[in-house]
């Protein structure tokens, strides 16, 4: 496994570089950079047919920049030169341990500092030279594709902290053990979780520029789905224990065309080190599984990629507003149902042999949700247009 791009680059290119980028991160930043493309060119599709309108925004230019954004700047611009100056120093901890390094006390005073002053100096004095002897005040319009990067901020702010409030509650165990560690790790994000939470503060941002929800739903489906494939690289990259149960069964003959390694894997050198120490090994990650598993990060990875395919193909042929959402709904629910059944995962007995995990639970509730809504939605009859 690559924890880091840059054990990929150097297996690559027999490369001996280090750099602080993980292969998990990595790939969810590229999951925002796909998803903001696809929200960006349905959002404009929509304004061009007149779905969305301008949003109308008071703007006052010529004041002086308040004390509150000086001291604001103050002290982003000394977080910035304290971890930016400082890594300089340490770069190899920096490197093998960024998360650690930018969430420790750890860098630069005195980078720290300078950077301080000049950020509060910076802001201060670009609001002073537009300073004008009397504030004007001018009603801006904002069309709703130039609203795409408010929108992935607050969906990636949002969904962060509900994806770590999700999963502690489904490991709280961690959270008496190590509290500190828990609540401020990366790892351990549940996915559901923070698609609800993102889902309600994008909802509300939404409405605050006059766009309903229904719409913002459907522009952002495709966008999801894509996302989540692209983000499931990550996880299997870097092995960071999304695989499922072991599969010690021999590959059957019509599946002879898929190699070996996408019917079953041993993630050698996975970023959680877990397994049996792998011999003549050296590094931090030195473990490989002593057995076998289904690598389900790559099934759902060809799944959702094909789910998106289906969902970009269906966005202009639908007739109601909300559908394409419904629809998304469904099919995320029964690839993560369908899934859960060969990953490994903490399961809830019901009766008997029944026993489902957490993400199960949720996947049928939106199943359940996603049926209902495509109902509703056709009861509502708002129709959208859906020519080119």
């Amino acid at each position: 496994m690559y924890p880091k791009i840059s054990d990929l680059i150097n297996d690559l290119l027999g490369s001996h570089i280090n750099l602080p980028i993980q292969s998990y991160g990595f790939m969810v930043a590229m999951a925002f950079v796909a998803a903001g493309l696809v929200v960006y060119y349905e959002l404009k599709r929509k304004h061009l047919q007149g779905l969305l309108p301008f949003t109308e925004k008071k703007l006052v230019t010529g004041q002086p920049a308040t004390t509150a954004e000086i001291i604001t700047s103050l002290i982003f611009g000394y977080f910035i030169g304290l971890k930016f100056f400082g890594m300089f120093g340490n770069y190899n901890y920096f490197a093998d341990h960024p998360q650690e390094y930018l969430l420790s006390g750890q860098g630069s005073q005195a980078g720290g500092i300078i950077s301080g002053l000049f950020f509060g100096f910076l802001t201060w004095y670009d609001r002073h030279r537009k300073r004008l002897p009397k504030p004007k005040t001018e009603i801006i319009k904002i069309a709703p594709q130039q609203l795409t990067l408010n929108f992935l901020v607050v969906a990636a702010a949002f969904g962060i902290l509900g994806a770590k409030f999700f999963d502690v509650l489904e490991h709280i165990d961690d959270l008496v053990r190590d509290p500190l560690g828990t609540l401020f790790s990366f790892s351990g994000l549940a996915f559901y979780g923070g698609l609800l939470i993102a889902a309600i503060a994008v909802v509300i941002y939404a409405r605050r520029n006059d766009i309903a929800w229904y719409h913002i739903a459907d522009v952002a489906a495709p966008a999801l789905m894509l996302a989540y494939a692209i983000g499931r690289i990550g996880c299997q990259l870097s092995g960071d224990g999304c695989w499922g149960i072991p599969n010690p069964n021999p590959k059957p003959a019509w599946l002879s065309f898929v190699p070996d390694w996408m019917w079953a894997f041993d993630y050698p050198h996975n970023i959680i080190n877990q397994g049996i120490p792998l011999p003549d090994c050296t590094g931090a990650h030195c473990f490989v599984l002593d057995q076998p598993v289904f690598p389900t990060p790559v099934y759902e990875t060809l799944i959702c990629l094909l789910f998106f395919l289906v969902l970009w193909g269906m966005r202009k042929k639908l007739k109601y507003a909300g559908h394409l959402f419904s629809i998304y709904l469904v099919l995320n629910g029964i690839e993560r149902f369908m899934i859960e059944m060969i990953r490994v995962n903490h399961r809830y007995t019901l009766t008997g042999n029944l026993a489902l995990t957490q993400a199960q639970f949720i996947a049928l509730g939106l199943i359940i949700t996603g049926v209902t809504l495509y109902f509703y939605f056709k009861k509502q009859a708002i129709t959208i247009q859906y020519h080119s």
